[in-house]
C-alpha cells in the first residue's frame, strides 16, 4: 500500500513545536545594497557591536554553500551561465545554506546576520530580465529575515566605488546581458537597473533605509537606532513553510534534543 503524503498529526506536532520554539529563536538580520555601498564593513561593526552585548552571532554570506560554488565558480568561468541558469543556481545554493546554517542557528537563538540575501537575488535576477514570479517561485518556500538594512546608493557612485582599484567582473557587471565590452560603462548600466529593483522591493518590504553616502560612523549609529526599534516578524505569520519544511528533513527529533547540525557560518 502506497505510504501516505502527509500525516496530519505529524504535520500538527511540528507546527505545535514551532509555536513553542517561536519565543527561544534567533533574528535573522540582512545587510542588503548595490555593490561599493558599504553593508559588509557595517554588518561586521554591526557584529562587534551584538557581541558586545552578549549575543551569539552566525554570519551568512551570499552563495557560498560548499555543495553548489565549485559548480558556480565553474560557469561563471566559462561565461557559461545564462540568467535563468545563475538563478536556480543560487536559489539551490540559498536552500542549502538555509537549511544547514540559517535554521539551525536560529532555532537555538542565535542571531544571524546575512551579507545578502533573498533581496539580492530579487534584484539582481530581475534586472537580468527574469520576472519577478519566476524568480519567487525559484526560492519556494520563502524565508523571510526579521530586519532588513538597506544600504542606499546611487548606480554612478556604485559603479565609483566598485571600480576603483579594478574592473567589475563580467557577472558583477551585467556584461552577460548588457552586451557592452567596457566593464565600468556595463556596470553603471546594469546597477541602474538594479538599483531600481532595490528601490521597489525596499517600498514593498519596509526596508530599514540607510544613505551609504553618510561617514562610517554615522551608518553605524543610524543602524543601532534602527535596530532598537526592531519588531520580530513571527514565524507563524511569515515563515512557516520554511521551518515546517526544514523540521521535517531535519527529524523532528533531532531538531527537539539539539542534534541538529551546527551552523557552518559561526566564525571570527
Amino acid at each position: 500500500m502506497p505510504e501516505s503524503r502527509s500525516d496530519p498529526a505529524a504535520e500538527r506536532e511540528l507546527r505545535a513545536l514551532l509555536k513553542r520554539q517561536e519565543k527561544h529563536r534567533g533574528l535573522l538580520i540582512a545587510f542588503e545594497g548595490p555593490d561599493g555601498s558599504g553593508k559588509t564593513t557595517q554588518r561586521k561593526l554591526f557584529k562587534a557591536w551584538m557581541r558586545s552585548l552578549g549575543h551569539e552571532i552566525v554570519t551568512y554570506r551570499w552563495n557560498t554553500s560548499p555543495m553548489i560554488l565549485p559548480l558556480l565558480k565553474a560557469r561563471k568561468l566559462a561565461r557559461a551561465l545564462s540568467p535563468a541558469e545563475y538563478c536556480i543556481l543560487s536559489a539551490a545554493a540559498f536552500r542549502h545554506q538555509l537549511e544547514t546554517e540559517v535554521l539551525p542557528a536560529l532555532w537555538n537563538g542565535k542571531i544571524v546576520l546575512a551579507d545578502q540575501f533573498l533581496f539580492t537575488a530579487l534584484a539582481r535576477d530581475v534586472a537580468r530580465g527574469l520576472e519577478l514570479d519566476w524568480v519567487l517561485n525559484a526560492y519556494l518556500p520563502l524565508y523571510w529575515p526579521d530586519q532588513v538594512f538597506y544600504f542606499a546608493l546611487p548606480a554612478e557612485v556604485s559603479t565609483q566605488r566598485a571600480s576603483a582599484n579594478k574592473a567589475p567582473g563580467y557577472y558583477a557587471s551585467g556584461q552577460d546581458v548588457t552586451g557592452i565590452a567596457d566593464p565600468v560603462a556595463s556596470h553603471r548600466k546594469f546597477l541602474g537597473r538594479v538599483v531600481q529593483e532595490y528601490e521597489a522591493l525596499a517600498r514593498i518590504f519596509q526596508f530599514m533605509k540607510v544613505d551609504a553616502r553618510q561617514s562610517i560612523y554615522e551608518q553605524h549609529r543610524e543602524i543601532r537606532q534602527l535596530f532598537m526599534q526592531l519588531q520580530r516578524r513571527h514565524w507563524g505569520e511569515w515563515n512557516t513553510d520554511a521551518v515546517l519544511s526544514w523540521l521535517k528533513s531535519a527529524g523532528i527529533g533531532n531538531v527537539e534534543t539539539g542534534k541538529d547540525k551546527r551552523p557552518e557560518g559561526e566564525e571570527e
